[in-house]
C-alpha cells in the first residue's frame, strides 16, 4: 500500500490498543491452562493472529469477538506445523513451548524472519532433548521433546529466548535453570512474562543471573485477564503531542511493566508538557524542545520515534546501545537514517548509536517503510511536521502491531490519500 500525507498537525484524544506483547504472553499461558480463560483485547494485529494460528495447530481453540478473545487449551498432539508469518515473538516464545508438549514440531515464516537470530535458542534446546534438522535451516524442523536441565542464554540477543524457556521449563518433568551469560537488556519484558506466569499460578524464583524452575507445575486459569494498552504504539502519538497540537491517550497503565512507558519520561526530559492522570496521558508541546541522550539498551522499540521526534530539539540528540535494532523487522539504524534524510532531515549512523540533529527544515518526500511497521508509524508522524506531502510505501505493514494506525492518524486530524491499496 502507498499513502500520501499532506502536512497538518495532529491533535485530540484517542485510546491506546492492547499491548501485543501482553496478548502473546496472556494467550499462550491461556493455551497451557487447566480450562478455558477469556482475554479482554481491543484491537488484534498480525503478529497476534499469528500466535492464535500457531496455538491453534498445538490444538487450542478459540472464540474471538471485537473486544475478548476466549481461549480453550491445547489438547494433545504429536506433530504441528506452526506458521509464525513475520512474528518472531511467536517464533522465539514457541519453539520451547511446542517442543514441551509434542515431539515433532516445524516453524515456518516470511518476510524478514528467517533471519531473525535464533541459534542460541537452538543451541541450548539441543542440549536438552531435542533435535534439529537441517541444523541451520528455514523452516526449522524440531525432533523429539524439551527436557529439564540447565540453559545459557545471553541477555544481550533477545530476552524472547528466556520468556519461551519460561514458559515452556514449568511443564516438563524435572527442576531447570537458565543462566544469563551477560546482562538483560529489554529487561522490562521478562518481567511481563513473570507476572504473566504468576497470574496463572506458575511459580519462578530467581537471583540476578538465574532462573530457576521447578518442573511439573500447572497452569491454572484466573477465568479472565485483560491486555495492557500498548505504551509502544502509543509513543507515536505522544510524541505527536510534543510536536504538533495536544494528544491525549487513553488505557495507558502508569503502573505497567511495559519498558515502552519509558516514553513519559524521555519527553519531559526533552521539555514537552507531560501529564499523566488514571488511565490517561496528554502530551503538548512547551514551544521548545532540547536534545537528550538516551540509552535504548532497554527500549528498543522507541527508537524510530524517538528519533523523529528529536528532528524538532533545538541541539543534537544522541541514541546510543543501539545495536540491536539491526536485527529487527528491518536494520532499524539503516532504516531511520533513510526516512530522516530521504525527508531532508540531518543524522548520523554509527555500529550501535544514532545522532539527530535538530531544528532543520524538512522538505517532505518519499520514503520506504522498508516493511517495518514502526518506522512506517515514525515516517508518519515525521509527515505532520514537513514542508510537502510524504509518501509512505509499503505502508501496510503497520498491520503488524496496529492495524488501525491510518485510521487513528484520521480520527486526529491527519490528511491521508491512499494512492494504491495493493
Amino acid at each position: 500500500m502507498i499513502v500520501e500525507i499532506t502536512p497538518t498537525l495532529l491533535g485530540g484524544s484517542i485510546t491506546a490498543v492492547s499491548s501485543k506483547s501482553d496478548a502473546h504472553r496472556l494467550l499462550i499461558a491461556c493455551a497451557l491452562a487447566d480450562k478455558s480463560t477469556t482475554v479482554k483485547l481491543n484491537a488484534f494485529s498480525d503478529d497476534i493472529n499469528a500466535t492464535i494460528t500457531c496455538l491453534k495447530a498445538l490444538g487450542a481453540e478459540f472464540e474471538i469477538n471485537d473486544s475478548s478473545v476466549t481461549v480453550y487449551p491445547v489438547k494433545s498432539v504429536k506433530s504441528a506445523v506452526l506458521d509464525c508469518a513475520e512474528s518472531g515473538s511467536t517464533l522465539r516464545f514457541l519453539m520451547p513451548v511446542a517442543s514441551a508438549l509434542c515431539g515433532n514440531t516445524q516453524f515456518c515464516g516470511r518476510g524478514r524472519l528467517p533471519e531473525r537470530p535464533v541459534d542460541e535458542l537452538r543451541r541450548e534446546m539441543s542440549k536438552n532433548g531435542c533435535e534439529f534438522s537441517p541444523v541451520e535451516e528455514f523452516p526449522i524442523k524440531i525432533n523429539g521433546k524439551l527436557k529439564s536441565g540447565e540453559f545459557k542464554i545471553s541477555g544481550s540477543v533477545s530476552s524472547q529466548f528466556i520468556t519461551g524457556l519460561l514458559f515452556a521449563l514449568p511443564l516438563v518433568e524435572g527442576n531447570s535453570k537458565i543462566e544469563l551469560t551477560s546482562p538483560l537488556q529489554s529487561k522490562a519484558y521478562v518481567d511481563m512474562t513473570l507476572a504473566t506466569l504468576n497470574k496463572f499460578g506458575i511459580k519462578i524464583s530467581q537471583t540476578e543471573n538465574c532462573f530457576y524452575i521447578n518442573g511439573s507445575q500447572h497452569y491454572v486459569s484466573p477465568g479472565s485477564v485483560c491486555a495492557d494498552g500498548d505504551w509502544s504504539n502509543a509513543a507515536f502519538w505522544l510524541c505527536s503531542g510534543a510536536i504538533g497540537h495536544p494528544v491525549t491517550v487513553t488505557n495507558l497503565d502508569t503502573e505497567s511493566l511495559q519498558g515502552d512507558k519509558k516514553i513519559i519520561d524521555i519527553l519531559r526530559e526533552m521539555g514537552a508538557n507531560v501529564i499523566c492522570n488514571e488511565k490517561t496521558v496528554s502530551v503538548s508541546s512547551s514551544g521548545k524542545l532540547f536534545p537528550v541522550n538516551v540509552n535504548a539498551e532497554q527500549i528498543p522499540d522507541l527508537v524510530p520515534i524517538v528519533a523523529v521526534t528529536a528532528l524538532f530539539a533545538s541541539g543534537k540528540t544522541l541514541i546510543y546501545n543501539a545495536e540491536r535494532l539491526r536485527i529487527k523487522e528491518s536494520d532499524r539504524l539503516a532504516s531511520v537514517c533513510s526516512i530522516i534524510t530521504s525527508l531532508g532531515g540531518v543524522i548520523r549512523e554509527g555500529k550501535d548509536f544514532l545522532e539527530i540533529s535538530g531544528n532543520n527544515a524538512l522538505m517532505g518526500g518519499a520514503v520506504s517503510s522498508f516493511n517495518d511497521h514502526r518506522i512506517a508509524m515514525s515516517a508518519a508522524i515525521c509527515a505532520e511536521r514537513c514542508m510537502g506531502n510524504v509518501t509512505i510505501s509499503g505502508a501496510q505493514c503497520t498491520n503488524k502491531s496496529y492495524p488501525a494506525f491510518f485510521e487513528d492518524y484520521k480520527r486526529l486530524g491527519g490528511n491521508i490519500n491512499v494512492i494504491c491499496d495493493r
